[in-house]
């Protein structure tokens, strides 16, 4: 064995188990990842404060990068939460048009105060209601490059066949919290709600690695995204 294997060795004893090594791992690449705009740095401390889920850092930052390799001019977001992530997103693509679907009163006051104090906020569109009831509003925007699922988890597929229609040809899907914090692969869990939701996202991910017109591959970033593209 040579002494950078031993080494190598000696460090995963250290590191313990895999959840530890997973978390020092998790930190390091935060650590590594650049500063942000101070709007943004308010947005994640109101989200921690208030409880509204946004992207965890490593996993938007994943996002992001997949946008600029898919160089999306027009982006559907089904979620905006508090439009932290619309905002980023039109950071990212500063040519690009982000249309994003929140049916949260609160969650909407919020997001039209960001989304006027950002200097990306020209590039949002925010529409207010049931993502499952503003079909026609969204088309009217379409085709759209990348289509982002970031909403009620429940619904996913629901969203995804409502929404799939309006991709381009060459657009891709982006589904994030698949794997909703590793309950995915948890075989009892005593609330029956969380259970049930488990149940929901599992199936949703059995349809959609197996559906017949996108290849989709899971990737454990942040809490679990799903990229699909169109079969040719």
């Amino acid at each position: 064995m040579s002494k950078e294997q031993h080494c190598g060795n000696n460090a995963l004893k250290e590191a313990g188990d895999g959840s530890l090594l997973n978390d020092k791992l998790h930190s390091y690449i935060e650590e590594l990842i650049p500063g942000r705009e101070p709007l943004f740095i308010e947005m994640e401390k109101y989200a921690l404060e208030n409880k509204v889920p946004i992207m965890e850092l490593v996993g938007i930052e994943a996002l992001l990068q997949l946008l600029r390799i898919q160089n999306s001019s027009k982006i559907l977001e089904v979620g905006t939460a508090i439009g932290y992530s619309a905002l980023r997103m039109a950071e990212a693509l500063p040519n690009a048009s982000i249309v994003t679907i929140e049916r949260d009163i609160d969650r909407i006051q919020a997001a039209e105060e960001y989304i006027v104090r950002s200097k990306h906020g020209k590039q949002v569109i925010l529409i207010k209601g049931d993502a499952l009831e503003v079909e026609e509003l969204v088309g009217e925007q379409a085709p759209y490059d990348t289509i982002f699922v970031d909403a009620a988890k429940g619904q996913y597929q629901k969203f995804f066949e409502m929404y799939s229609k309006y991709l381009s040809i060459d657009g891709i899907i982006i589904t994030d919290n698949v794997l909703f914090k590793g309950l995915v692969t948890q075989s009892e869990i005593e609330s029956k709600r969380i259970r049930n939701l488990v149940r929901k996202i599992d199936n949703f991910n059995q349809w959609l690695m197996n559906h017949p017109d996108y290849h989709t591959v899971i990737l454990p970033v942040g809490d679990g995204i799903a990229i699909s593209k169109k079969k040719r």
